[in-house]
């Protein structure tokens, strides 16, 4: 088989307007401003990565991140794709405190690697200990911290679109933020909840929260990421207090690498992990999930503020791992233009993998 090698590669950031800014405990985007990596082969065909940057959450910024992928792009002419796991690691120290550039870069290799083999973005992936692939499963949808009449109208308009699973932000204003989420229940009663802290309680002040919830008939399926990162006390006070209640304790911001998944599990800190590319980069996902799957953690897949392309290529990776419980990559539903259209995704946020093209199956246009 002749080897197919890398022509040339560029990055470049592409901003895409936001129907409504997408706010958290913690900051907040007012539009799409993504890093983007373009990579040609000697075959003609193109590979795209994206690097979502969430500055309040990470510390990244798309500075760092664009001056990371040139950096790299202008390494990488004449190098075979052939053995890409190498290849990808030899970089990685370039990305070392920038995991969205890392993220990117996996992503452009492999969806060049599938299209020149001819095969789907999922098939480089096998399924996790224990599961199958699931071509076929259904996003969340977010209420980002906003007005209670905000709340309402974004869950009259989601409902009637056909979702019936709502992560609604909080951590904020936690009086609204009550009234927030009987607002999305009084609205969408048969709808499973998941609330989102971002960080922005303590484990008593989530505890309280949750038992005013309870009050009211209500108990979300899963809790995320409800106290600082680094608290890890916090969390495990929480995942304790709500042992037998069904409730998952999700981490987010505190698992951001395998190392951090290790000491998640160690401490018994969470019974359930939120895995995004931006956090730990590809193929690093990988290993946090097979490490959850084998100590019976319960998987979450997540998103940044993601345009089709990266969120096509982890609803690839969904279905060839097939262990993710929740899905939440609805960033899309939030875009304005073309970088929100998935060829593999409803407007109920339903993906359909069943039948995939070659690679991710999103075009671009770089500037």
């Amino acid at each position: 088989m002749d080897t197919t090698r890398i022509k040339q590669a560029r990055a470049a950031v592409v901003t895409a307007p936001l129907n409504t800014p997408f706010r958290i405990a913690t900051g907040q985007h007012d539009q799409l401003e993504n890093v983007f990596l373009q990579i040609e082969a000697d075959n003609g065909i193109f590979g795209y990565g994206e690097a979502a940057v969430a500055t309040h959450i990470t510390g990244e910024t798309i500075e760092q991140t664009l001056a990371n992928l040139q950096q790299v792009a202008g390494q990488l002419a004449g190098r075979s794709i052939d053995d890409y796991t190498t290849l990808i690691n030899e970089f990685r120290p370039c990305f070392a405190a920038n995991h969205a550039g890392l993220a990117a870069f996996e992503m452009a290799l492999l969806d060049l690697v599938s299209r020149s083999r001819g095969i789907p973005f999922g098939r480089l992936f096998s399924p996790a200990p224990g599961c199958n692939p699931r071509p076929c499963f259904t996003s969340d949808i977010t209420i980002v911290i906003g007005s209670l009449e905000e709340a309402e109208s974004a869950t009259r308009h989601y409902a009637d679109q056909g979702f019936n699973a709502f992560k609604i932000k909080i951590g904020k204003d936690h009086e609204l933020d009550l009234q927030r989420v009987l607002m999305v229940k009084r609205i969408a009663p048969d709808s499973s909840l998941i609330l989102d802290a971002n960080m922005g309680f303590d484990a008593a002040g989530m505890l309280k929260f949750l038992k005013q919830l309870e009050g009211y008939g209500i108990r979300p399926m899963l809790l995320e990421q409800p106290v600082p990162k680094g608290d890890w006390d916090g969390l495990t006070a929480i995942t304790r207090a709500l042992e037998g209640s069904g409730m998952l304790v999700c981490a987010d911001e505190s698992v951001g690498s395998l190392a951090a998944a290790e000491q998640a599990i160690k401490l018994q800190a969470v019974n359930a992990i939120n895995i995004k590319f931006m956090k730990s980069g590809i193929l690093e996902s990988v290993q946090i999930a097979e490490l959850a799957c084998r100590n019976n953690i319960r998987l979450m897949l997540g998103a940044m503020m993601e345009s089709s392309l990266a969120i096509t290529a982890a609803a690839h990776f969904a279905a060839a791992l097939g262990c993710f419980e929740v899905i939440d990559l609805d960033t899309t539903f939030f875009i304005n233009g073309p970088l929100s259209q998935s060829p593999y995704l409803d407007q109920s946020g339903r993906f359909d993998l069943s039948t995939p093209t070659s690679g991710i199956g999103v075009e671009l246009q770089l500037p």
